[in-house]
C-alpha cells in the first residue's frame, strides 16, 4: 500500500520572482494525489523567529531545522530557478547543497525550472529521479506518481 509522500520543497525565496515560482510549484503539487499536500514543507514559511535573522543562534536552528525537514521528508523537489530575471542561471547554492543532501541520504530528488533553455549542472541532473523542464512541463508535476517515482529525465545540455 503506498502512502502519499512528504515533500521538502527546496528553492530560493529572496525575490518576489522567486517566492513566485515556489508558489506555482506548491501549487501544483497540492492538486497531486500522491502527495500529503499538508506536509509539503517550505523553508521560507517555518522561518525561526526566537533569534535576529542572521546571528549565530538564528543560523544554527534554521540550520538544524531544515535538516530535520530533509530527514523527515520522502524526497525533496527542488526548483533551480533562481536569478534569471537578471541572467544568471547557476541555481542557487542552498538549493544545490540541500539537493545533494538528499541525495546522499537516499531520498529521491525531483529538479524543476520554469527556463528550459539553460544547462543543467552534470551533479544536480545525476543526482535526480525527474526533471520538470519548462512552464509546460511543469504542469505534469500535478499528476507525476511519487509513489512509483517513475525515472524522467529531459534532453538538456549539461555543464
Amino acid at each position: 500500500m503506498s502512502t502519499n509522500k512528504k515533500i521538502y520543497l527546496a528553492g530560493p525565496f529572496f525575490s518576489p520572482e522567486q517566492i513566485e515560482r515556489l508558489d506555482k510549484v506548491a501549487a501544483l503539487l497540492a492538486q497531486n494525489p500522491t502527495v500529503e499536500t499538508e506536509s509539503i514543507f517550505r523553508p521560507n514559511q517555518h522561518s525561526y523567529s526566537e533569534a535576529e535573522f542572521g546571528s549565530f543562534e538564528w543560523q544554527t536552528a534554521t540550520f538544524g531545522f531544515d535538516i530535520r525537514q530533509i530527514d523527515q521528508a520522502d524526497l525533496v523537489v527542488a526548483v533551480l530557478d533562481y536569478q534569471t530575471e537578471s541572467g544568471q542561471f547557476e541555481p542557487d547554492s542552498g538549493t544545490m547543497w540541500e539537493c545533494g543532501y538528499a541525495f546522499a541520504h537516499n531520498k529521491p530528488v525531483v529538479l524543476a525550472r520554469y527556463k528550459d533553455d539553460l544547462p543543467i549542472n552534470l551533479m544536480l541532473s545525476g543526482s535526480a529521479t525527474a526533471v520538470f523542464n519548462g512552464e509546460a512541463d511543469l504542469t505534469n508535476l500535478a499528476t507525476y506518481d511519487f509513489n512509483a517515482l517513475q525515472t524522467k529525465y529531459v534532453a538538456t545540455k549539461i555543464y
